[in-house]
């Protein structure tokens, strides 16, 4: 649409590439590579990390396959790697859908849809989940964009207003949380990341009057509605392909391991839906014009 482009892909239903302004606003990757250390994943039917993959939901334990071995975690949900069906499609936006058939470890049905649309705005992107099995289940969802900067991380600053921060430990479960003050982890201000080491889950989220939480970094604004209380800060230093020359943004609608802490877990009901929506707004075209087109 205009001076912008995404592309949305079949296998994972996330998005691989996303242009505005002659700018490339996401750390994509290419058409005929394997989608590299989530970039751009929809994360369905949970975000980041389930310890050993076990958790009891109504009194029933449930194991799930091990897909991060190393730590021993189930990460990311059951969507990542399976066809979705274009449902929709049109200039300004495409709607994948997918249904999640029960399987060892979680034995529900989902009906999954996801638009994204495109904009004067930017970005948007819309997700519903709708229970369509015959007995509740747990539910959560989440991102992994990568937003492109300029001069990698340590010329970029962050302004991301969260007033707490979780502590997590070597295996990424959340084991505490502590004012981002006393964390020196404070960005309600923007703050530069030089230095600064970032794998963190960030919560209590100061909104603006329409719902959204606003975070930015180099100037491009990655929001979240209401549905998204979590937020996930990843400059990527252990993995060689984004290593700091990127930054993941990733919003959550419960925070790690929220299949056994229930900490923002959603209970849905059979014929019950939860959706919700986060974007990414382009640095404004002032921002922008000293910049050579195409440079990330």
């Amino acid at each position: 649409m205009g001076d912008q482009r995404a592309v949305i892909v079949g296998v994972g239903g996330g998005l691989r590439s996303y242009e505005a302004r002659g700018r490339r606003i996401l750390d994509g990757y290419d058409e005929l590579e394997l989608c590299p250390s989530g970039r751009g994943q929809l994360l369905i039917p949970w975000p980041n990390r389930i310890a050993d993959g076990r958790y009891e939901f109504d009194d029933r334990g449930h194991q799930l396959p091990l897909d991060e071995p190393e730590r021993g975690n189930a990460i990311h949900g059951l969507v990542r790697w399976s066809e979705w069906t274009i449902a929709d499609r049109a200039p300004d936006r495409v709607a994948v859908e997918f249904l999640l058939y029960p399987r060892p470890g979680y034995p529900f049905t989902l009906a999954l849809r996801v638009e994204h649309s495109l904009s004067a705005d930017g970005l948007a992107v819309e997700i519903e989940a709708t229970n369509i099995g015959s007995e509740p289940c747990p539910y959560g969802a989440g991102a992994h964009p990568y937003l492109a900067l300029d001069s990698g991380a340590d010329g970029a600053e962050l302004r991301l207003p969260a007033s707490t921060v979780l502590e997590a430990d070597d295996r990424g479960i959340p084991v505490g949380q502590k004012a981002v003050s006393e964390a020196a982890l404070d960005f309600r201000q923007a703050k530069p990341l030089r230095g600064i080491r970032l794998d963190h889950c960030f919560t209590d989220l100061a909104r603006d009057v329409d719902g959204r939480v606003r975070i930015t970094v180099d100037g491009t604004t990655l929001w979240a509605d209401e549905a998204y209380p979590y937020v996930m800060v990843f400059t990527g230093d252990e993995l060689a392909d984004v290593a700091r020359r990127s930054i993941a943004i990733e919003p959550m609608t419960c925070a790690p391991n929220a299949f056994r802490s229930g900490h923002g877990l959603i209970r849905l009901e059979p014929g019950e839906s939860h959706r919700g929506a986060w974007g990414i707004a382009p640095a404004p075209k002032e921002a922008t014009a000293g910049r050579a087109p195409g440079s990330p």
